[in-house]
Formats: structure tokens, sequence, C-alpha cells
């Protein structure tokens, strides 16, 4: 049985890719960083799929769980597709941003999954699957949340990039760039602000975590789609 990793999967995008890859046959490896009880859930809802899974604590703020994830990673002898997923987001003005912040961002959404790749190199077999969920707001700009814009774009650089590491092995690595998708950190925005962001859509909506989970799916499942960048924006224009 191919194995696979969900970073942050155990809720929301993570959730609904975990899903998708137990359909898919793969044994599940999801991770979360502190919500224990969406953990709970979690386990709940793959097990109406099937047993083959397993959750585990891994915050990517912290070097010790992460060092923890690779080694029981490796144990496992080899990983067929890893889901970049996990991030966090910080919505400050400009001036109002220091250091431990931006860093912070920084090492979650970027730093932590360049190590991972690089930490599971030598398990990764030919013919694997890396994909990165990376945002649209790593293509377009966005006033209130610069670090998190920034460090998607790196996410999406660090994608592109890897192809050349992983030439000639049939091992694909790209990008999927979500618009606005129905998760708790959209539930949360007041209502004027989520219809701001429908009429800046074409189709008048946000996504389903599924709809995300399915450019996913494309990614692992065309062998030829490699370097990609893949938008599912529902025809946003930021402007």
């Amino acid at each position: 049985m191919k194995r696979a990793l969900v970073t942050g999967g155990s809720k929301g995008i993570g959730l609904a890719i975990s899903k998708m890859l137990l359909h898919e046959g793969y044994f599940v490896t999801a991770t979360y960083a502190h919500d224990a009880a969406s953990a709970e859930a979690c386990t709940q809802s793959l097990r109406e799929i099937s047993s083959d899974f397993e959750i585990i604590k891994a915050d990517q703020s912290n070097k010790s769980e992460m060092k923890e994830l690779v080694g029981h990673l490796q144990e496992q002898k080899e990983i067929n597709c890893i889901v970049c997923n996990a991030g966090i987001t910080l919505k400050k003005e400009l001036t109002d941003i220091d250091d431990t912040e931006w860093e912070k961002v920084m090492a979650v959404n970027v730093n932590a999954p360049f190590f991972l790749i690089r930490d599971l190199y030598n398990i990764i077999p030919q013919g694997s699957r890396i994909v990165f969920i990376g945002s649209e707001m790593g293509i377009y700009p966005h006033g209130t949340s610069i670090a998190y814009g920034v460090s998607k774009s790196a996410v999406h650089a660090l994608a592109t990039n890897l192809v050349k590491f992983f030439e000639g092995t049939g091992t694909t690595v790209n990008a999927v760039a979500p618009g606005f998708v129905e998760t708790e950190w959209q539930n949360t925005k007041p209502e004027h602000i989520r219809q701001n962001i429908c009429e800046k859509t074409a189709l008048k909506c946000f996504a389903s975590v599924d709809e995300i989970a399915d450019a996913v799916r494309f990614c692992i499942n065309n062998p030829f789609v490699n370097g990609s960048i893949i938008e599912v924006n529902g025809g946003y224009c930021y402007k």
C-alpha cells in the first residue's frame, strides 16, 4: 500500500485531502499542531472511510516534534505522496509586525516544508507526488496579510525549484493555489467582508474544501503535471 503524508490534515482543506487520499487507496499520516479536539473529530471522520490512517501531533513551529515525525516516517521505509498543507496566517499592518511574528510565519509556512522534504528525500521513491498548498494571496497582493502572502509566494517558488532536484525520477512537484475557501479561517469573517470577496469572484461564492482536494487529486493522478501552480479561485480579481 502506498503511503501519504498530509500536514495539517485534521481539519479544513487538510481533512478533505486526507479523506480523498484514503479513497485513492493510500495509507494516510495526517498531522495536527495543537487542536486535539479537531484531531479526535478527524479520527472519527476518517474511520468512516478506512482504518488505514494515523494522526500525529507535529507542530511545524516545533523542531523537536517535526524531527520525531521524520523519524517515524523513515521507519516506514518510503513515502509516496506528500501534501504540505499546514500553515499559519498573520493579519497586521506593515509597521505593526514585529520580528518574531514575521519569522514564525516564514518558519511554519516555508522553512518547515523545505526541511521536511529535505529530510525525507531518501525515502521518496520514483514516481512519487509532492503537492504544496499555496494561496492566491501568493500571486495577488493583499494589504493586510503581507507575511502570509510573501510566505505563499515562497511556497510556490519552492515547488517549482524542487522539480529540478527530482528530475529523472518520475516524481512530480506542484502547488495548488486556492482562492477563498469555506474553512474556519473564512467563517469567522464579518458577513460584509465575505460578501465583498464574493463580489470579486466571478462565481460569487467561496470554494468548498472538496473542490481544493479535487485539484490535489488531479496533481496526484496526472503524471505529466509537474512544476505547475494551479489556481483554484473561482475567477477571483483582487481589483
